[in-house]
This record gives structure tokens, C-alpha cells and sequence, in this order.
């Protein structure tokens, strides 16, 4: 009895253990379940659909958008290390930056040694404020292998981030296959505030100091391409929707940009000082007033054009009100304006081609393009052939007013081809041609 006693005992003890076992390893494979893996995708950049032969800086359109690539070109020959046909290739201290921004939560980079280069060093830059300010990612990366080696980087948190890649020292390096596994955004969810430039660079403007009348300044709030040798901006850029606005009250502290390289001319508010023309906002006072930081970058002197007042104070501020009551309606825009031509008609009559002592072009057109959607996310796979743009092409005249502002709608091709500046470049070609060759004409009261 004793002994059957014992034996059930044993019986129920292994049972115990066992059930125990099963209970933590199937708790175990729980936790191991990750519920986000349907919210997050990965896109690649393989570089196999551009080209850039010689190391001088410039821009190339990517499978993703743009990139800057400062001494490095696009390698195809044998020695360079690849997937497909194509990889970036950078020598000396060159970098390679994306002018794009994703949600993302790793990052995936392969890297390999040019021809028979010294083994080199590289680093992952990135920046949450469309780069203005960059922080160095995990380690420097050592290319020591003439076969691509995998690196990854984890984003904890998860960040809308873009990224540069910084080659430090030793010989040639080879990037391909740039992976980012990003976060997907609901289309029914508020866009957020997202990247002024998701549709593209217009004049492809890069941080460049050798390229002073395309140099590219990103701010929080917006960002445009500066003309030193015209004192203002070539475009501004900027997105637009609820989430800007607020009801922070308007700084006025117009002042110059303390972003300004080293040796330019920096535009003062007093060079626009009985001129006959005011400082006309490109990116708008109330169109970032959701707090004082972002009002009063508004009030950088390199958001500002000299416009005759009744452009500014009337035809202009109507439109930008209409495009305010669009984001009330639950749409969101993606806005760049600027100016073209030479000399405009102010408040003291005649032409007048330059103020400041020739240090500020007066432009002899203002123009506005806008592209609108409604609230979501994903923002560029949502733009389709029927998507609203609404383009404007207005004189810098006290005599603009006469015409309400929906009167000067063009269509953006016009504005490009006055311009030079290429609109949207991240759409397919389909969906730029039917975009930008019509005229808005929905009825405005």
C-alpha cells in the first residue's frame, strides 16, 4: 500500500512539474510574440535606378527620393562591391545624406571594401529636424572586408529620422541595399507633422557651401532653398494640417538668420526699411502657430521677400486664409511657395529691381504651389491623378489686388517652366503629368 501510495505521489509530482513546464513555455512563446509586426514595413534603397559618375557633390532620385552624395558617385565597375549593377561608392571623408524622412525602428546597411582599398571606418548620423541638427547612432563601423558585411542599427524609440553616412578615414567604401524597417501609419489616422519636403527637393538644394544660390537650410518649421546672390529664397517648403496649429499669439521678431554660413551676407529687417515693399512671410505667421518656437521661425529674414503691400496684405493673405480653411475642412497640404524675375511695383510706384544696396533681388513674381489631401497617413502613396494641386502665379504689384487670387491659377508646369524648378519629383510620372498639367478650377466664393 505503502508503495502505491509513493508511486501516485511520483505520478502527481510529474504531472505538476509538467504542467508547470508547458504553462512557462507557452508564457514564454507569448511574450516572444511581437503584436506590431503588422504595423511595420521595410523599403530598400538599392540605387540600381540612377547614376552619378564623378565625386562633386550633387543630387540623385533614388527608389526612395533623394540623396545628396558629397565626394561619392554611383559605382558600377567590378571593383565596386554591389548586389544588383549599382552601389554608392565614397572616398576620402564624402558623405552620403538622404533628404527623405521615415518612422523607423532599424536600420540595415551593407558595406564593403572598393577594388583593394585599405580597410576604412564609416559612421550613421541622423536627425529628427529635417537636418538642422544631427547625433551620431551607435558605433563607428569598421569596413574591413572586400565581400558586403551587414550592419544594423536599432532606433529605440522609434523616430522619424533621416540619415547621413559619414565615411571617417581609410580607403574607399561601397553602400548598398540601405534597409529601413519603418513604422506604417493608418490612413485614418492625423498625418502629423510630417516631412516639409515627402514629395520631393524641387531644385534638389544640398548643404553645400560651394553651392551658395542653392543651398539648402532646414528648419523645424519648414525648409527652403537660399540664393545668396538674391538675398531670399528660392522656395520655401512646408507641410501643413491641424496638428501646426495652435493658438500662440505672433512674435514679430523678424531678425536674421542665425543659420547663415559663415562670411554671407545675413538680410536685416532694416534692409527692407522705406523700401515700398514689405517683409513678405513666404512660409505664414498663422500657419505655425501652434507655439512660440515655431511662430517666430517664422520671422527669420530667409522666409522673407520684399512684396509690394496690397500683394501682400491682400491677393496673398486671402489665399493663405483659404488654404487655413481647407485644414478646418480635414485636409492637409504640402505648400511651396517663392519668387522669380527681377523688379517689382511697390507703394512708391515705378520699378524697383534690388533694395539693401543690391544685396536683396525684388522678385518681379510671386508664386505658390499646393498640393492637398485629406487628414492621414502614407502620405505619398495617397497622391493619385485626381488629387487637388492649386497653383498660382501672381505680379509683385500694388496693382495684384485688383484680381481675386483665384484668378492667377496656372498649372504647375507653367510655374516649372518660369521657374526651372522640378515640382513633386517623388510621384510616378503618371501622376506628375496628370497633376501638374491642369488648372485647378474648383469655384472659390
Amino acid at each position: 500500500m505503502k508503495k502505491i501510495i509513493f508511486l501516485m505521489k511520483q505520478i502527481i509530482r510529474y504531472v505538476l512539474v509538467m504542467s508547470i513546464s508547458v504553462f512557462a513555455i507557452a508564457c514564454k512563446q507569448t511574450q516572444t510574440v511581437n503584436p506590431t509586426d503588422a504595423n511595420v514595413e521595410t523599403v530598400v534603397e538599392d540605387f540600381e535606378s540612377t547614376s552619378k559618375t564623378s565625386y562633386t557633390v550633387g543630387n540623385i532620385n533614388g527608389a526612395l527620393g533623394s540623396w545628396t552624395l558629397d565626394d561619392a558617385l554611383i559605382g558600377s565597375s567590378e571593383n565596386d562591391r554591389k548586389r544588383g549593377t549599382r552601389a554608392v561608392r565614397i572616398k576620402d571623408s564624402g558623405k552620403l545624406t538622404a533628404s527623405f524622412a521615415y518612422n523607423i525602428q532599424k536600420i540595415s546597411i551593407e558595406h564593403g571594401l572598393y577594388g583593394a582599398d585599405d580597410p576604412a571606418s564609416w559612421e550613421l548620423w541622423v536627425s529628427t529636424d529635417n537636418g538642422r541638427n544631427w547625433r551620431k547612432q551607435g558605433n563607428t563601423v569598421q569596413t574591413t572586408s572586400t565581400s558586403l558585411q551587414t550592419v544594423a542599427f536599432d532606433i529605440r524609440p522609434t523616430a522619424n529620422l533621416q540619415i547621413e553616412i559619414r565615411k571617417i578615414s581609410g580607403g574607399r567604401v561601397n553602400i548598398d541595399n540601405i534597409s529601413f524597417e519603418k513604422i506604417k501609419t493608418s490612413a485614418n489616422l492625423s498625418a502629423g507633422k510630417d516631412d516639409h519636403l515627402s514629395l520631393g527637393n524641387p531644385s534638389n538644394a544640398s548643404n553645400n557651401l560651394n553651392n551658395p544660390d542653392n543651398y539648402l537650410m532646414s528648419k523645424s518649421q519648414y525648409v527652403l532653398s537660399y540664393n545668396r546672390s538674391r538675398g531670399t529664397a528660392n522656395w520655401v517648403s512646408w507641410h501643413l494640417n491641424k496638428d501646426w496649429k495652435g493658438s500662440a499669439e505672433r512674435q514679430d521678431d523678424f531678425r536674421p538668420d542665425p543659420d547663415i554660413p559663415s562670411g554671407w551676407y545675413a538680410v536685416s529687417p532694416n534692409d527692407y526699411t522705406n523700401t515700398g515693399f514689405d517683409r513678405g512671410h513666404i512660409c505664414p505667421s498663422d500657419d505655425r502657430d501652434g507655439s512660440k518656437e515655431d511662430n517666430s521661425a517664422t520671422f527669420l529674414m530667409t522666409n522673407m521677400l520684399p512684396q509690394a503691400p496690397q500683394n501682400n496684405r491682400q491677393t496673398w493673405r486671402f489665399l493663405e486664409e483659404y488654404c487655413r480653411t481647407l485644414v478646418e475642412q480635414g485636409n492637409e497640404m504640402y505648400i511651396i511657395a517663392g519668387g522669380y524675375g527681377r523688379g517689382g511695383s511697390g507703394s512708391r510706384g515705378g520699378t524697383t529691381e534690388s533694395i539693401a544696396n543690391g544685396r536683396v533681388i525684388v522678385p518681379n513674381r510671386v508664386w505658390k504651389v499646393i498640393l492637398v489631401i485629406s487628414n492621414g497617413g502614407d502620405d505619398l502613396n495617397r497622391v493619385n491623378a485626381n488629387t487637388r494641386v492649386i497653383a498660382v502665379d501672381i505680379p509683385n504689384s500694388e496693382s495684384s489686388s485688383d484680381k481675386k487670387w483665384h484668378e492667377y491659377r496656372v498649372s504647375v508646369r507653367d510655374i516649372e517652366a518660369k521657374t526651372g524648378l522640378d515640382f513633386f519629383s517623388k510621384l510616378s510620372s503618371s501622376v506628375q503629368n496628370a497633376i501638374e498639367t491642369r488648372v485647378d478650377n474648383l469655384r472659390i466664393e
